[in-house]
């Protein structure tokens, strides 16, 4: 049987994305400002207090490892699939269509989740300067422009999300340098990476933030078809960002350890959270500069917002190209060339998910917000973890490098099985709440991942021809092997050269 015939002009993409433009969308998934200002205070506050930037520091080594891996594969398979079809070519078919569906339900989680905290702060902002409005209109002005942007090219998107990210980073970067500045090298107090600080009571509430915190920046693969150079921007960009992320976290959580004096972290941090950086931007920069910063939390987490979108999207898009979904969600616009029906949909459960909180009185971020990100952060890991693990089979079969494709993805996915053990163990400091309901949350994941796996084998036995095209893998079977019994280690004997999969 033939593969796949290539995709008719109408059904390609536009590739405009270069390098810088995928990393500033994937590290806007990851809302910097937003994660300092929330995620840094609750990890001094539960965790190991001065040893936080240490568990960033951990984190990012631990993702440098899976994108060690990650990008050796995405160098070979560039597809608007993401984990998904990188986990056909590793794991086999099966798993790939139960990992498609936990990356479906953690990407529109994570992105409502992220749609109420936008809501909830952008409402608390207003009020502070005389604008009283319920948050319901706040999430439906942003969910308008969520849909605007997400109907047009990811082109438009990297350019808004540049100018974001930039801002945001600026205003950290501002207040890292002033307190640098009136301190000198008493902001940055060696005693926060001492053993006995790094490895305090709560070490695993702090890395499970830690990991939490870098939520996104895996989603530069589902770009591969909208890049102009795949091979060679999309592992640039995965690399740029975990570093800068980590670095970026790392360094200014360090430096607010000296401005509140290690000693003082924990006690500062417990009495102030949500309101910690905001305090030391009063101190250090000044009202007018807090109130700027203010601002671009909601920027920053309307720029996440739809970087989540987009990624939630693609997987839709390419689910509904392998008819695991609705096919008709596998369409992109005649002259936007973007993923518009997938958009709709997304945009359409999330305003279904406003209306139903709204309507049971719910908050949009104790109750909407944590509950979701809760959810989505806790799939997207298990999903990182299958990738590494996806990287080393796939190339245990073929010529590699010892580091990049064994050993960096095993630690890796060790790592990430760690995070999402701590997650599960943690879930209730995770999402603010031990609400029995929120609690059973993680079920869906599994449930999910089994519906996936079964109807991939009810696909093997009543349609064969598209079994073997799950996942974008283009089978070469001999004239001899019919497709139903063709096994699953098809996706071994896949040449090396591999072309850009659709």
């Amino acid at each position: 049987m033939s593969g796949r015939p290539g995709p008719a002009q109408d059904e390609q993409f536009q590739r405009t994305l270069t390098t810088s433009k995928i990393v500033f969308i994937i590290i806007a998934a990851a809302a910097p400002l937003a994660a300092m200002i929330f995620t840094v205070p609750l990890s001094f506050a539960l965790g190991t207090g001065p040893g936080v930037p240490a568990m960033f520091l951990f984190a990012g080594l631990t993702l440098l490892c899976f994108t060690s891996g990650y990008t050796a594969i995405v160098r070979r398979i560039s597809s608007v699939g993401g984990f998904y079809s990188h986990i056909a070519h590793g794991l086999g078919r099966p798993l790939a269509a139960g990992a498609g569906f936990i990356a479906v339900i953690s990407y529109n989680a994570a992105t409502v989740g992220v749609l109420g905290a936008f809501a909830y702060f952008t409402q608390n902002v207003a009020d502070a300067h005389g604008l009283h409005l319920p948050w319901v209109l706040w999430a439906s002005v942003g969910m308008l422009a969520i849909a605007l942007l997400g109907y047009r090219d990811a082109e438009l998107s990297a350019r808004l999300l540049a100018f974001c990210m930039i801002c945001e980073i600026a205003i950290l970067l501002a207040l890292d340098a002033v307190v640098l500045v009136r301190h000198g090298a008493a902001a940055l107090p060696p005693s926060v990476f001492a053993p006995h600080t790094v490895l305090a009571p709560g070490i695993g509430v702090s890395v499970m933030f830690g990991f939490a915190s870098f939520l996104g920046f895996e989603s530069a693969a589902l770009y591969g078809e909208e890049a102009k150079q795949p091979r060679r921007s999309v592992p640039r960009a995965i690399v740029i960002a975990v570093l800068s992320v980590a670095a970026l976290y790392a360094f200014t959580s360090w430096v607010a350890a000296g401005a509140l004096g290690p000693e003082h972290v924990r006690a500062q941090a417990t009495r102030h959270l949500g309101d910690l950086f905001f305090g030391l931007s009063n101190t250090y920069l000044g009202h007018p500069a807090t109130v700027i910063m203010q601002i671009l939390l909601c920027t920053s987490l309307f720029a996440s917002w739809l970087a989540l979108h987009n990624a939630a999207n693609r997987y839709m898009y390419a689910l509904g190209r392998d008819r695991l979904l609705p096919g008709w969600l596998h369409a992109l616009h005649p002259q936007h060339r973007s993923v518009h029906r997938a958009s709709l949909i997304q945009t359409l459960f999330s305003a279904l998910a406003v209306a139903g909180f709204a309507a049971a009185g719910l908050d949009p971020y104790v109750n909407m917000s944590t509950s979701m990100l809760g959810l989505g952060t806790l799939g997207i890991i298990v999903l990182q973890a299958l990738a590494s693990l996806a990287v080393w089979s796939y190339f245990r079969r073929r010529p590699h490098h010892w580091w990049h494709t064994a050993i960096a993805p095993v630690l890796g996915a060790l790592g990430l099985i760690i995070a999402a053990a701590l997650v599960m163990w943690n879930y209730d400091i995770l999402t603010g709440t031990t609400s029995p309901a929120v609690s059973a949350l993680p079920w869906i994941l599994p449930i999910a991942a089994a519906a996936g796996i079964a109807y991939a084998y009810r696909l093997r036995r009543a349609h064969p021809h598209r079994y073997t095209h799950l996942g974008g893998i283009q089978p070469t079977p001999s004239p001899t092997t019919h497709p139903s019994n063709a096994p699953d280690q098809a996706r071994a004997s896949q040449p090396d050269r591999h072309q850009t999969i659709h």
